[in-house]
């Protein structure tokens, strides 16, 4: 054995994995303290391995550029209409969620003052700094029940390469908060935001409705939209961007997400077996299909894999927003109006909870959970 090889496997035997996770854990302060400590080499636990299925990555990958052809970006959909023919739009979103998986929205009735203020807070809350007596300290814990909570990585200690963000969780409903658990600074814009969204995300619905030939209410009578949680992530500059990923590329689990993100960029959709950067559009939010809206649309609209890369610039903040009921015991399937000789169904029926469960257990990839179920 040549004098490095035997230098490397004397470090990686050195290489304390779980010790070097809990040390993280113990600042109680994620990616951000990291950078706020002056780090400038990436730790171990974030590196992704050079032959892992996220390469290529970072800063410099423009995935959306494909020799001879026009790069491409998801489509960006105006709801509000202007007053046009409804159904047109309806056509427009389920056109998007059957090719893309993912639309923008603009024309959606939230004010960009209180999306503005959202990002805002958000930002504030990760910007702070740590120690015995902060919110973060306070808030920091991997309690599942918790209304309110914050933490680096939510399976830090189950995936193989830490992600970069530090997010922090709000169930807004069932069970909101009580007022003391969020920080004064942001305690009201997110109560308010959350209430916009939950107005959204029924429009929604009853265009997804539409566009799938049912009645406008069908999926919210259904409890689609029951349940909310919002998480506020927070993506640090990265010291190394080209050796990390900012999310590891996954499908979401539920039935639909609202994505608020700066301009800062850095979120890609797998489309056509490429990845397309979604290019921030101002006053937009970002929508995608979850597995349990591909389940119950028996493959009609579709969830697609997705991840945000790393970037030496930022820091980057999103708002997640999703609806959320672990206490349902609603059994979902591929609705039966859908149903045919020549359509049958794709998937067996489950709890949304077992679902949800089942996906957090095989980890973040490629429809892992989703193809656990299909028949």
């Amino acid at each position: 054995m040549s004098a490095s090889a035997s230098a490397s496997a004397a470090a990686a035997a050195d290489y304390d994995r779980t010790a070097e996770l809990r040390a993280l854990d113990a600042t109680l302060s994620g990616a951000r303290g990291l950078v706020a400590s002056g780090v400038t080499h990436l730790p171990r636990i974030f590196r992704v391995p050079a032959d892992g299925p996220e390469a290529p990555r970072g800063a410099g990958t423009d995935a959306s550029s494909v020799r001879g052809r026009q790069p491409e970006t998801v489509p960006v959909i105006d709801i509000g209409g202007g007053g046009g023919d409804r159904g047109a739009v309806a056509e427009a979103v389920g056109r998007a969620a059957a090719e893309w998986g993912f639309f923008q929205v603009t024309g959606h009735g939230v004010p960009e003052e209180a999306m503005a203020a959202a990002v805002a807070a958000a930002r504030a809350f990760h910007d702070a700094d740590g120690g015995e007596d902060s919110d973060k300290a306070r808030l920091y814990s991997r309690e599942t029940a918790k209304a309110v909570k914050y933490n680096c990585n939510f399976n830090l200690y189950q995936s193989p390469v830490a992600n970069w963000p530090d997010t922090l969780y709000l169930r807004m409903s069932p069970d909101p908060p009580a007022a003391g658990d969020l920080p004064e600074y942001c305690r009201d814009i997110f109560f308010d935001y959350a209430k916009k969204m939950k107005i959204l995300m029924d429009t929604l619905f009853m265009l997804i409705s539409e566009a799938l030939g049912l009645k406008p209410s069908y999926l919210t009578d259904i409890g689609c939209n029951q349940g909310q949680m919002i998480l506020c992530h927070y993506y640090p500059p990265c010291p190394q961007p080209e050796l990390a990923i900012g999310t590891t590329g996954h499908s979401d689990s539920g039935f639909l997400t609202l994505l608020l993100q700066d301009q800062t960029g850095g979120l890609q959709v797998l489309h056509e077996n490429r990845w397309v950067d979604v290019t921030p559009t101002p006053g937009a939010l970002i929508v995608n299909i979850g597995d349990l809206l591909q389940m119950i649309s028996n493959d009609k609209f579709k969830s697609v894999e997705h991840r945000v890369v790393a970037k030496i610039t930022g820091p980057r903040v999103s708002i997640v927003c999703f609806p959320s009921n672990p206490a349902s015991t609603r059994i979902y399937g591929p609705i039966k109006e859908l149903l045919s000789d020549d359509s049958p169904a794709l998937y067996r029926e489950t709890l949304a909870r077992d679902y949800v469960a089942h996906y957090y257990s095989v980890g973040l990839g490629p429809k892992k959970a989703l193809n656990h179920f299909r028949l």
